[in-house]
């Protein structure tokens, strides 16, 4: 037979096939198309797209014939998208998610976005794929505290208080306790940690040390991500010692993390009950009411904390952020001027007030009060908060889109606190936003290693995955790069 005749036959048994599926005739049209495949003088990727939609209808489907016949397809027309679609939805039903990702990517950016399908396919197995490897990484993660910045932050939210009083005659476990108690004061996380546990193994003596040694551990257990072995502690410190109002607050954040705000408004009832005059304990009903949307609610517990004890800065703040989320933009500009008088020293309010005025696109205000933490924070003591630097770069890319300055700002972060996550996060939306995606990549998987909560961490691989995807499209097919910097920046 001729060239032209077997090309003539091939296209009539590709006739009968597409007559044969529409009829839902899948193993008969399967046929036609293997038969077209067989006499075709020239390959053609049709007929093996063709065949495959036959194997993903037939029942049960056929899903490892789909990627082979896919895969024959693509091999003769990379930009084919039908079949990148195809073998997209049979690795998906094979759990190859992975290479399910690149493949809907892959449709997705050369259908230059105008398909649902292809878009919601793609954000379909992200959430799968993050979901599942996020389990999988904290289940086998060994616990480890957060960036120093992320620990100081959450010990400074509590008021200090003096130092228990030992026995007369204290064992070993009540000086590691003490011991354990003078490293927190001087920002030493590890080592408080373990002379924490040291403490509790040797044997402290008395109820309220071991109910502070107890608060400690449990502590230190939720920093790690350890929330059952945080609550049993902080539930043995109160056991001990019910009026130790704050192991009932931490206990609170426990239940919160639990996703049980009923029994977290127990616990903050509790401790009221035992200290109505606690202003701690009102601080951070008021951070949960806060976190909740509840800021009208949050900005009455704030200003109880204040009046309770008036040399709390992050009381101040706080009712300043409430009163702005409520829509109350004078009283809040008003109580953050208050609060930067009150406080000309600390960084706090110059930082989060530049974070309000950010909001507002007020740039150059904004910069001003980073500015100014920045240097209240490179006036004291060691470690720094590097959140203002953080802050900063934000407000030189959205003011002046300076993606250079900005960088600079997050690079110095990093330099002085490795592991900041704000950072890391900072420097991984720049890197999509300028189509630098394999430096993107870098600080995604940074971003994840760091990452605290389940939740942080499916966030984090979720453009860690996408970035991936994105870089083996930028591989096969680098005429495509201009579109691939469109998905890249459609991420931020």
């Amino acid at each position: 037979m001729s060239t032209e005749g077997k090309t003539k036959l091939a296209a009539t048994l590709k006739s009968k096939g597409n007559s044969a599926y529409q009829s839902r005739k899948f193993a008969v049209a399967a046929d036609y198309y293997t038969r077209a495949i067989a006499v075709s003088p020239k390959p053609e990727p049709v007929f093996y797209s063709n065949r495959a939609a036959c194997y993903v209808n037939m029942s049960p489907p056929k899903y490892e014939q789909v990627v082979a016949d896919c895969d024959e397809a693509l091999k003769l027309d990379a930009s084919y998208v039908k079949a990148l679609n195809r073998r997209a939805m049979a690795l998906e039903a094979l759990d190859r998610l992975e290479e399910s990702l690149r493949d809907f990517t892959a449709a997705t950016i050369l259908d230059k976005f105008q398909n649902e399908s292809s878009a919601q396919s793609v954000e379909r197995v992200l959430k799968k794929l993050s979901t599942r490897k996020a389990a999988e990484i904290l289940a086998n993660r060994e616990k480890r505290l957060p960036s120093h910045t992320f620990v100081t932050a959450y010990f400074a939210a509590f008021r200090p208080r003096p130092l228990p009083e030992l026995p007369e005659n204290p064992s070993q476990g009540d000086e590691t306790l003490i011991k354990a108690l003078q490293a927190l004061e001087a920002a030493d996380y590890p080592h408080a940690m373990s002379l924490t546990n040291e403490a509790l193994e040797q044997g402290v003596s008395f109820d309220a040390g071991k109910a502070e040694a107890l608060n400690l551990r449990g502590t230190f257990k939720f920093l790690v991500g350890d929330i059952q072995g945080a609550k049993e502690d902080l539930l043995a410190s109160v056991e001990l010692v019910p009026a130790f109002t704050q192991s009932l607050v931490k206990l609170a954040s426990v239940y919160m993390e639990q996703g049980d705000p009923p029994k977290a408004f127990e616990a903050f009832e509790e401790a009221i009950k035992f200290n109505p005059k606690d202003p701690d304990i009102f601080y951070h009903r008021g951070q949960v009411l806060f976190i909740m949307n509840e800021f009208a609610r949050a900005a009455d517990d704030y200003t109880k904390s204040t009046e309770l004890d008036p040399n709390f800065v992050f009381s101040h703040i706080q009712l300043a952020v409430a009163q702005y989320k409520s829509g109350q933009l004078s009283s809040s500009m008003a109580t953050f001027r208050r609060t930067l008088k009150a406080f000309p020293q600390r960084s706090e309010p110059q930082n989060y007030y530049g974070e309000l005025l950010l909001d507002q696109q007020r740039f150059q205000d904004a910069v001003e009060k980073f500015d100014r933490a920045i240097e209240l924070e490179k006036a004291k003591p060691p470690p720094m908060n590097v959140l203002p630097l953080v802050n900063k770069g934000l407000a030189l890319y959205q003011w002046k889109q300076d993606i250079v300055a900005a960088e600079k700002c997050c690079d110095e972060a990093l330099e002085i606190d490795p592991e900041c996550e704000a950072a890391v996060a900072t420097l991984a939306q720049l890197s999509l936003q300028q189509g630098k995606i394999d430096r993107a990549v870098q600080m995604f998987e940074r971003q994840s290693e760091l990452a605290r909560s389940e939740p942080e961490l499916a966030n984090a691989l979720t453009y860690q995955y996408a970035s991936w995807a994105q870089l083996d499209f930028m591989k096969n097919y680098p005429q495509m790069a201009e579109s691939l910097g469109q998905m890249a920046r459609n991420l931020v």
